[in-house]
């Protein structure tokens, strides 16, 4: 797995799947999937990374079990 930050777009990657083909996207909310031909997740995207990172350490730092955001990707 390998994890990019790309500060002037504030794009975050999470690359699950290097060698694997991108065949389709999903887009839902802040967030961008990308799928191989057998619908295992390859690549993610979270787009405003800072903004949805910011939310995810708030909630840590009040010690809160609550869901930050609940996309529905497929």
């Amino acid at each position: 797995m390998k994890v990019v930050y790309d500060r002037e777009e504030d794009i975050l990657t999470i690359e699950i799947l290097p060698e694997a083909p991108i065949e389709h996207a999903e887009h839902s909310g802040p967030f961008i999937a990308h799928f191989d031909p057998q619908d295992r997740l390859v690549l993610l995207e979270i787009l405003d990374a800072s903004a949805f990172i910011g939310t995810i350490v708030q909630a840590s730092l009040k010690g809160e079990a609550e869901i930050v955001s609940s996309p529905t990707v497929q």
